[in-house]
């Protein structure tokens, strides 16, 4: 039926193809048209309008939720890089099972997100574990109030949260790498940094990217942890976008809201791509 083995392609994409454009490009269409409309409560007026677009702009609640969530989501990706780097690099390169200690990386999922996020509410909060240890050890005199509803709690549990999803394409990065590379290396009298820093790291730039763009992208449209630790200094977009399809039922706008969040987002990652494939060349 199929003669050349490009239409067989074609015919056995299609299937995917069409369940892909199903689920991702019809919802984004439907996104696209709400954001041209306007509504009243109830009401819904389909005439092409930029009214949603121009009070979104110059509001300035959505300039600062959508700043403070780029801050709170690099926030994020650098901490959570930060730790998981070294935790690839001993699973890839030092531990000798490493098949169990990327079974003790999954346990995390083995419980609901939604858990996992009460579970650091209970540990940050004015009378939870942290603040009851410190003043059982004497530590301080008072319980802390700056552990929890703020942006660094919504920061601190988000990076836990994302921890494996950093790790795992680290770990595939530093796999890669030959050994006789690093064997080279030492063979012409590099220390052990300088070996890191010309041979492993540049190597592993591309895992590196992989994992800010896994972390960064999806961090920033979270509303659940900055609605449970954050308090309204660690609000950000979603949260305004959820409170527009939700409570204040006006879908035109959280919909247009949410196109500006998805480029804003897409922006910087282009942005980030492109900066970090720079400077794994200059590395190199």
């Amino acid at each position: 039926m199929f003669r050349s083995e490009t239409s067989r392609g074609y015919a056995l994409s299609t299937p995917a193809t069409a369940y892909v454009g199903f689920l991702v490009a019809a919802p984004l269409v439907i996104l696209i048209a709400y954001s041209f409309w306007t509504q009243t409560y109830v009401t819904l007026d389909k005439t092409p309008t930029l009214k949603n677009y121009r009070d979104a702009f110059a509001d300035p609640l959505v300039r600062h939720l959508m700043l403070r969530s780029i801050w709170i989501a690099g926030a994020v990706t650098v901490a959570t890089v930060a730790l998981a780097y070294p935790i690839a690099y001993f699973i890839a390169m030092k531990a000798r099972k490493k098949t169990i200690w990327l079974l003790l990386i999954t346990i995390p999922f083995w419980s609901s997100y939604l858990l996992r996020v009460f579970a650091w509410k209970l540990i940050l909060g004015f009378n939870g574990v942290m603040n009851s240890a410190l003043l059982g050890l004497g530590l301080i005199d008072e319980p802390l109030g700056f552990l929890l509803y703020n942006e660094f709690a919504v920061v601190l549990t988000l990076a836990h949260a994302w921890a494996p999803f950093a790790i795992l394409p680290i770990y595939v990065s530093l796999q890669k790498i030959d050994p006789s590379l690093l064997e080279a290396a030492t063979d012409l009298g590099n220390s052990p940094v300088q070996r890191f820093m010309r041979v492993t790291l540049p190597l592993t730039i591309p895992g590196i990217i992989a994992a800010c763009l896994i972390i960064f992208i999806p961090t920033v449209g979270d509303y659940v942890t900055p609605a449970l630790v954050g308090g309204s200094d660690g609000k950000m977009i979603a949260n305004l976008i959820q409170v527009q399809f939700g409570a204040a039922n006006n879908w035109p706008l959280g919909a247009t809201l949410s196109l500006i969040a998805m480029l804003s987002v897409g922006f910087v990652a282009i942005v980030f791509v492109i900066t970090g494939t720079r400077l794994g060349r200059r590395i190199r």
